[in-house]
């Protein structure tokens, strides 16, 4: 019979794997910006929110903080690269003024996250107490970041059309979700289970109403669909993460 901590480590390795995939979802969006030479339309927000997220996440795997999650170490670890090249490659095509957006912001993170690390290090002395403060932490801007597709939802009800919510993203997130809550429910962890749970509702919500409004969305292959698919894969980049 399986062990609680074999099966807890499968489910975790099966999230790292489902975790790449959402990670690596802007992809195509970069492809076009290296081709073009050019960032458009698209923003650098998502891309540095996900920073910000991906590095509580690794912090709050650390054995100083929370012992016994290296899987949670390494997908967001993974994340936080992919998310850092994303940036760079956004810095390098993006106009005086995107640059200026993206130094700024990643210099308060990085600040941001020195006195987090300053305060749970020197102020709290338990594993617990440590766990606390960054999960919560954690949860505040995974909640952000998962709520962020709320936008596009409401899109989707107003027009009746999914062609703004790519299916197979909005499967992944709830897959995602899925996972990293029965890791955390196999040794309980409550700031994962929280950060994912919200993941797996508005994942189940994005496919129900992919099912309500699948036949009723125009079957055509206009640009403007397919950019509006690729300006919304990084909104899901940086809210999948355990």
């Amino acid at each position: 019979m399986v062990s609680a901590e074999v099966a807890r480590n499968i489910i975790g390795i099966i999230g790292n794997v489902i975790s790449f995939f959402l990670f690596a979802s802007p992809i195509p969006t970069f492809v076009r910006i290296y081709k073009k030479k050019s960032v458009e339309q698209f923003k650098p927000d998502p891309y540095i929110a996900s920073a910000m997220n991906c590095m509580l996440w690794v912090f709050y795997g650390l054995p100083i903080v929370h012992p016994d999650s290296i899987l949670v170490v390494t997908t967001n670890g993974t994340g936080l690269v992919l998310e850092l090249i994303y940036l760079t490659i956004f810095f390098i095509y993006a106009k005086k003024k995107g640059q200026l957006k993206v130094i700024g912001w990643f210099i308060v993170e990085l600040v941001f996250l020195g006195i987090v690390a300053t305060c749970t290090l020197l102020l709290r002395k338990t594993h617990e107490q440590r766990s606390t403060l960054v999960g919560i932490l954690c949860v505040v801007f995974g909640g952000l970041m998962y709520a962020s597709p709320l936008t596009i939802m409401r899109k989707v009800i107003k027009t009746k059309s999914v062609k703004y919510m790519p299916f197979f993203l909005s499967l992944a997130n709830f897959l995602n979700g899925v996972i990293w809550v029965a890791y955390a429910l196999i040794r309980f962890d409550l700031y994962i289970l929280i950060g994912n749970g919200f993941g797996a509702i508005f994942g189940t919500i994005q496919l129900i109403l992919y099912a309500c409004h699948y036949k009723s969305t125009p079957r055509d292959d206009g640009g403007d669909g397919k950019l509006a698919a690729e300006l919304q894969l990084p909104t899901h980049s940086g809210k999948t993460r355990p």
